[in-house]
């Protein structure tokens, strides 16, 4: 697994963190029930404030992708591993709709309706 950050970014290092981390897990190349890095490990890989990892840590687990539990760590959850299913669905449906000539604005229009309907 591999994180990067850009210190002189304007997106916040944590926001960095968890994206990397989201983009692993969404990716398929974490599972459910795997293990993250520690976040001791991953402030001192990074040269980061472990503090700046825990609030990515914590945002992930907010969106449901990861369970933090103590003397465990943080572990990716079934429902964050099936977003690597949903986002392949997603692509899909991005390329159906390119073919078709949607735009990606009628496109989020349409899949924020459908949420609603639902």
């Amino acid at each position: 697994m591999l994180i990067r950050v850009d210190p002189q970014s304007t997106v916040p290092l944590f926001a960095q963190i968890a994206a990397g981390l989201r983009a692993e897990i969404t990716g398929g190349r974490l599972g459910a029930g795997e293990r993250l890095p520690a976040a001791r490990e991953v402030a001192e890989a990074l040269q980061v404030n472990l503090h700046t990892v825990l609030h990515a840590y914590q945002d992930l687990r907010d969106e449901g992708l990861i369970d933090l539990r103590r003397g465990r760590g943080a572990v990716v959850t079934p429902a964050g591993a099936a977003l690597a299913g949903l986002r392949a669905e997603i692509a899909a449906l991005v390329d159906k709709s390119r073919a078709l000539g949607v735009s990606p604005d009628t496109l989020s229009a349409l899949v924020k309706e459908a949420a609603r309907d639902h």
